[in-house]
């Protein structure tokens, strides 16, 4: 019977979120919910469609009885739909960072089963599930990225799940899984919705918290392993982010192109390209983490899904995101604004810049400049001739008189 709600679930899910979706695109855009892409509006309405979706058939399994939840896969769900709203919230009032990462951290803190893993444990785990939600987050910067690897890492954790017979757990899963996919009809580059920080936070936070679900009773060590096999992606994007910002000289917080769709840009990719090239990487790294889980390989198989991040990691720092510096290039113009001069365009800041005298030829000579020659008559000036300039005056020596007639 689970089986088949699964199936029903995940098919209603993808449906409800493509069209939920669509519905939500016209009001994002009226009340100027969007995100610029490229010059372009990108309404942000798409996670609120992926987190009623997933919610409503969650419930639904549960009310219904088919497939319940259970009290822990209940308080996740709830917590999840709490960061979703804070989310939200930071889509349309725009909340500082600080103020999201620790709204996130309390509903993880809410949710964490600390009678099963114990308080380092869980202490541990609060950490972590806020590290993923947020990192989710800055997947979104690209079409299709979030959407792809949300859905790969739904499938891969929803099958640790049902290994560990969480049905409840797995439903959930996989109606997120469906309701990404749905709205991957609308994200896709070029993406008419993006997901937002409500859709981001909320997967994030609900594959994060459902991955340390089902590994609590398993060893410290292989569970972390575990973990970070299912969420890669997601890690290696903040590692990277943070990392090429401390070389950089940056603000951490600062925004800018430099997140890892954006450098596989750099490379040449297409943004489909680089959506596939990340979702595959994300799908071999789950697929190594689910066989852990399972016990199909050794837990040394997550160090080769780490070396290949490490690679990743050291090729990637080397891809220039960031252009020169603004104060290097405007601190010669402010020396030349002190100095009375202003900066010419082409040299080099801090060179001396030659003034360059172009003669004034006679029709840039003013007219005021024109005039009768020293010691002529007033008279002279009210006949039609030509009066001499001060260039003449060595060769004219006497003032000039005209007769009538």
């Amino acid at each position: 019977m689970s089986v088949l709600y699964g199936i029903a679930a995940a098919t209603a899910s993808f449906l409800l979120a493509a069209l939920l979706a669509a519905l939500l695109r016209a009001p994002a855009l009226s009340l100027a919910l969007v995100d610029r892409r490229r010059h372009r509006p990108v309404p942000l309405s798409g996670g609120v469609a992926v987190t009623l979706v997933t919610a409503l058939v969650a419930w639904a399994g549960d009310w219904t009885g088919v497939v319940p939840l259970g009290s822990a896969a209940g308080r996740l769900l709830l917590g999840a739909s709490a960061v979703g709203a804070l989310g939200l919230a930071t889509d349309v009032w725009r909340l500082r960072r600080r103020w999201v990462v620790a709204g996130t951290a309390v509903a993880a803190a809410c949710v964490v089963p600390y009678g099963e893993t114990g308080p380092v444990a869980g202490a541990l785990a609060v950490g972590w599930i806020t590290l993923v939600a947020t990192a989710f987050r800055g997947l979104d910067h690209a079409d299709g990225v979030a959407g792809t690897v949300g859905v790969v890492t739904a499938f891969g954790v929803a099958a640790c799940a049902a290994a560990e017979l969480r049905d409840g757990l797995a439903v959930a899963l996989l109606a997120l899984a469906a309701a990404l996919t749905g709205l991957l009809l609308h994200n896709w580059h070029p993406a008419r919705i993006a997901v937002g920080a409500c859709g981001a936070l909320f997967a994030g936070f609900l594959l994060a918290g459902a991955a340390v679900f089902t590994r609590v009773g398993h060893a410290p060590a292989s569970g972390a392993a575990v973990l970070f096999a299912l969420t890669v992606p997601a890690c290696l994007d903040v590692v990277l982010v943070l990392l090429s910002r401390r070389l950089a000289g940056r603000p951490p917080l600062r925004g800018g192109p430099d997140h890892l769709a954006h450098r596989l840009r750099r490379l040449g990719l297409t943004p489909q390209g680089a959506a596939v090239v990340v979702g595959g990487a994300s799908c071999g790294a789950v697929l190594v983490g689910v066989l852990v889980h399972t016990g199909r390989l050794d837990g040394t198989a997550v160090w080769w899904v780490a070396g290949g991040a490490v690679a990743a990691l050291a090729g990637l720092l080397r891809v220039r995101v960031y252009g020169p510096r603004h104060g290097a290039g405007a601190a010669g113009a402010q020396q030349g604004q002190a100095n009375g001069r202003p900066q010419a365009r082409g040299l080099a800041p801090g060179r001396p810049q030659a003034r360059v005298r172009r003669p004034r030829t006679e029709s840039q000579v003013p007219p005021e400049a024109v005039g009768p020659p020293r010691g002529a008559s007033s008279r002279g000036a009210m006949f039609p001739v030509r009066q001499a300039r001060r260039t003449e005056e060595a060769q004219v020596s006497a003032p000039l008189r005209v007769r009538n007639g």
